[in-house]
């Protein structure tokens, strides 16, 4: 093999972290359209006057697979820190939700467009490459549908586009305010769609996802806001547009859903979903906090992801999910930042990691097997499951940095205090667990398109202020 072989689209990296763990003299190349051509390991760089590598791009540290965020809810971004003050006796999600509601029906598409790219510029300095968009504000503040029906969506789109990040566009049907039909809120009539209405939506947006190699999925928002009719012939209606397109649902997330799903029909929320829906590796459970033994065997051997949103489901008081009863199961599982009161991929891992061992006083919990190193092997399930949950890539297929697959991937900072002078497993370690806030990336690459590079996005100057006028015109106007 000659040094001609390879083409411009090239990264030499010294260690790498690839689906079957960390391989030294690693050579990353890919074609026209960000598909991984090769993956070669062993790589000859120091042959001749360049070796094998000859052309590469030379990664500034440790290479490791780019995160999907399998749930995001971009407008809350903006409502980061607002909350953070007792209102009540006891505060809970539901108070919180009264405040994030009245927050959602200030909403603008230009806000959200403004909002929405900063965000992603965010994901992307750390270290997220793809996004599953869980958007469920479809109307103008009266609740009445946009000219465009599909105004907010594409406002989302196109942040995606200006960020260049990897997008899952998933519209929310929303119906009701409760379990056995409840009727609607007002404060919740900007999401309510209708089945058909939903199934036009979907249509709509399937040329301009595809144009832009975005995914195109369906959220029933949860058993409490979709009737089972609608659940039903919502989905059908979605696989038969698209056959293989992602389906998200919120489930399990507060211990009073669990209770009023237990007083409506007798069943848990997951148990239900389980018995009526045609739950399937297309599915994404996301929280699935509070569920019985049974019910973790049960969804796990379904093929569903898991979608954990640890920093998220900290700062709301969800709960802890079972993570070792879940793996003992098989299951899979990925992370989002959901509310984004972290935008951090390294950081939702701590926490995951942080809040199995104060449940089971334990350390070192996710880590074993073939993995000892804990931050390897959650990064590995981490993307795996998000990138199943995303669409991008079929149930049992490696995702990763695989031929194949689309070249997404974090270059660490070799230099970082927390990085510098250490092995690459351990240094990985470094960045997930002794980073302390502040950033060990130092490029990220989004479909062999390098998106952020010494740390910083192209765009977050001008994306910064815009998101902060957004948020100050939206204050204003409470």
């Amino acid at each position: 093999m000659t040094a001609s072989t390879f083409a411009p689209r090239t990264l030499f990296a010294e260690d790498a972290l690839l689906p079957t763990g960390w391989a030294r003299n690693v050579l990353l190349s890919w074609d026209q359209n960000g598909r991984l051509t090769e993956v070669l390991t062993d790589v000859d760089a120091q042959s001749g006057e360049a070796g094998e590598a000859e052309g590469a791009i030379r990664a500034a540290g440790p290479v490791i697979p780019g995160m999907p965020n399998l749930h995001s809810h971009a407008f809350q971004r903006a409502f980061g820190g607002l909350t953070e003050f007792r209102g009540q006796a006891q505060d809970s999600f539901w108070s919180w939700r009264k405040l994030m509601y009245g927050f959602a029906n200030r909403m603008t598409p230009e806000a959200l467009e403004a909002i929405a790219t900063w965000l992603y510029l965010e994901m992307l300095e750390a270290g997220y490459t793809s996004v599953c968009e869980f958007h469920y504000v479809h109307h103008d503040a009266g609740g009445r549908p946009y000219a465009d029906d599909a105004t907010l969506s594409l406002a989302l789109l196109r942040a995606a586009r200006k960020a260049g990040i990897a997008m899952t566009l998933l519209p929310v049907l929303y119906q009701t305010s409760g379990f056995g039909g409840k009727p609607p809120r007002e404060d919740q009539a900007r999401f309510i769609r209708s089945t058909d209405s939903m199934l036009s939506l979907l249509q709509q947006l399937a040329p301009a996802t595809h144009a832009q190699g975005a995914v195109l999925g369906l959220a029933p928002h949860s058993l409490r806001a979709v009737p089972p009719d609608s659940l039903q012939a919502a989905v059908a209606g979605l696989h038969a547009m698209l056959p293989q397109a992602p389906v998200h649902i919120h489930i399990a997330e507060q211990t009073q859903e669990v209770d009023d799903c237990l007083a409506w029909c007798g069943r848990r929320p997951v148990q239900w979903l389980m018995e009526h829906a045609p739950v399937d590796a297309r599915w994404c459970l996301i929280h699935a906090t509070h569920m019985t033994p049974d019910e973790y065997a049960r969804a796990a051997r379904s093929g569903a992801v898991a979608g954990i949103c640890p920093t998220t489901e900290a700062n709301l008081g969800d709960g802890i999910f079972d993570m070792p009863l879940w793996l003992k199961n098989g299951g899979r599982w990925g992370v989002g930042s959901d509310s984004h009161a972290t935008v951090n991929a390294a950081e939702e891992l701590l926490m995951l990691e942080y809040s199995q061992r104060l449940h089971l006083r334990q350390r070192n919990v996710l880590g074993g097997g073939l993995q000892p190193q804990v931050a390897t092997s959650m990064t590995l399930q981490a993307v795996a499951g998000g990138a199943q949950a995303s669409g991008r890539v079929a149930p049992g297929e490696v995702a990763g940095l695989v031929v194949g697959r689309q070249a997404d991937f974090v270059v660490l900072d070799a230099e970082h205090v927390a990085l510098a002078g250490l092995p690459a497993d351990s240094a990985h370690a470094g960045h997930v667990f002794a980073s302390h806030r502040t950033s060990a990336i130092a490029d990220v690459w989004v479909g062999g398109c390098q998106r952020v590079s010494q740390s910083r996005h192209s765009g977050h100057e001008v994306a910064k202020h815009a998101f902060i006028q957004a948020r100050s015109q939206l204050l204003q106007s409470a």
